[in-house]
């Protein structure tokens, strides 16, 4: 059937390439910039879409930066048309002065029903405060530091640093760091969120199902996003073909692992009902929400949160710093004055220059290069531009972290410094959430932010103390992807070395 499908796609272009080389030669936007695409009646920019959906990301960052307000329009195949900005105040004026403006929307929600169901971050409206509400109890100082000292600090010391000091000791032994810390994420948002440990990062680095079928699920939901014709993806559901076929194959299998983790839960806290979990699902189901379908959206809305985000962070910061030894020296400096006497909670918010180099790194390579909300009316934004009703409009942090007027002349350069102020120490100097939207911002702004930044900075000093992180091909240049979240082409593969001789 989809060879079908395919063929008779391929009929109907090759009967209207005469009307399309006819359009090519009498019609042109005479709006169009020498970056901006040129867009053909019906057609829209399909063609200039096309050449550059391997570097999607790349290609609408350099339309941005090329345009004098930071803004513009894509038009694709018969009328659909997307903004995308990297307009600091079209950020602030969509995710805060008119939040009520921009809710996800019925498209974006439609979208990823079939894989997030209506978890937080598919929700708006009312449903949207009340999962926000009860989100937020999970991330309060308190749960904060027991993630950091009893769930990151045991994964650390109990799987990846053994991992890793196996690997420096053998013998031209090759890790792909990537996995390695996606597995580390995903065990840790298991323990955190579900008291479910589902030893991911173990020697023998297993392949699991749940882990593929996962990925596999964010890549097909991903096309859905970027079809340059929406309604194309929708045939093909209700015919059950192609991709929409293999998506409704994977997220079943995750919804059923999901479901299997609710349901054990569930049973636990009956058959132990004095038990005190400190897990969010434990808390969740305490509190009286007992419909298995919901909670499953929340337990695999978090898992997306978790795993892949901050892995994705963390592979990027190593692979620069690897590069850049004078950031490397300095955060090496700052964790050898660490205070052995303080707890490790403190101790990581302490770490201002590798918060910096974090920050740093997060504006070159963000986890989640752009994302995407729905306009409820028309409006106008700060810049000008006219937003019609039902019209998605996307903010880019990618393109957001290379406009030199922002960052100056020297964007492309790794750089912590340009976040830090020396007052006889370093002092961390932030930018404001709506140049830097790498967590969102206004009202929905990510509840998980200083949980990220914890995680991650325990593992920077717990890896580096320990050993350098070198790429196993010198010259390398990754290429940056990204399906739902952002991950580096192929993997990361690095060797490991010994920075201190263990007993």
């Amino acid at each position: 059937m989809a060879d079908l499908i395919f063929t008779t796609l391929l009929l109907l272009l090759s009967i209207l390439s005469p009307l399309v080389f006819f359009i090519f030669s009498i019609t042109r936007n005479p709006s169009s910039t020498k970056k901006t695409p040129i867009s053909y009646p019906v057609l829209g920019s399909i063609f200039e879409i096309l050449k550059n959906k391997h570097r999607r990301v790349q290609w609408v960052s350099e339309i941005l930066t090329s345009t004098p307000n930071l803004t513009f329009t894509l038009h694709r195949p018969f009328g659909y048309r997307q903004v995308f900005t990297a307009n600091a105040a079209n950020v602030q004026h969509i995710l805060k002065s008119h939040f009520h403006n921009y809710p996800k929307g019925d498209v974006f929600r439609a979208t990823l029903r079939d894989f997030l169901g209506d978890s937080i971050f598919n929700a708006d409206g009312d449903n949207w405060k009340f999962l926000r509400q009860i989100s937020s109890h999970q991330f309060n100082t308190k749960s904060l530091r027991r993630f950091v000292e009893n769930v990151v600090d045991s994964e650390l010391s109990d799987r990846l640093v053994p991992i890793l000091r196996a690997a420096a000791t053998g013998e031209s032994v090759v890790l792909d760091l990537q996995d390695i810390l996606q597995r580390f994420a995903f065990d840790n948002i298991c323990k955190i969120a579900f008291g479910y440990d589902p030893a991911y990062l173990v020697p023998s680095l297993p392949e699991t199902e749940f882990a593929s079928v996962f990925d596999d699920s964010l890549r097909f939901v991903s096309e859905r996003f970027n079809s340059n014709i929406p309604f194309i993806w929708k045939i093909k559901r209700a015919l059950s073909i192609g991709s929409e076929k293999n998506l409704k194959i994977s997220v079943g299998r995750v919804r059923e692992f999901a479901l299997q983790i609710v349901r054990e839960k569930k049973q636990e806290l009956k058959e132990k009902s004095s038990l005190e979990s400190e897990d969010f699902l434990s808390k969740f189901l305490s509190s009286g929400h007992s419909d298995e379908g919901f909670v499953t959206d929340v337990v695999i809305s978090f898992i997306l949160a978790g795993r892949d985000t901050t892995s994705a962070a963390l592979t990027w910061f190593f692979w620069l710093i690897s590069n850049h030894p004078e950031v490397e020296n300095e955060i090496l400096k700052e964790i050898t004055e660490i205070n052995p006497e303080e707890k490790i909670y403190d101790e990581v918010k302490n770490m201002v220059y590798t918060h910096a180099s974090l920050c740093e790194s997060m504006r070159l390579y963000p986890p989640v290069p752009l994302s995407t909300k729905s306009a409820l009316n028309d409006d106008v934004l700060p810049d000008g531009t006219a937003v019609k009703k039902g019209t998605r409009i996307s903010y880019h942090p990618y393109a957001m972290g290379r406009v030199e007027e922002v960052w100056g002349e020297d964007w492309a350069e790794f750089r912590p410094e340009r976040w830090l102020e020396w007052e006889e120490k370093w002092r961390f100097v932030g930018r404001d959430p709506f140049t830097y939207p790498v967590f969102q911002a206004g009202p929905r702004i990510c509840l998980g932010k200083e949980m990220a930044f914890l995680q991650m900075k325990r593992v920077v000093a717990g890896v580096l103390r320990r050993f350098r992180v070198v790429p196993a091909v010198e010259t390398m240049e990754p290429v940056y992807v990204s399906d739902f979240t952002s991950k580096m082409k192929g993997g990361f593969f690095v060797k490991i070395q010994d920075r201190v001789v263990h007993p």
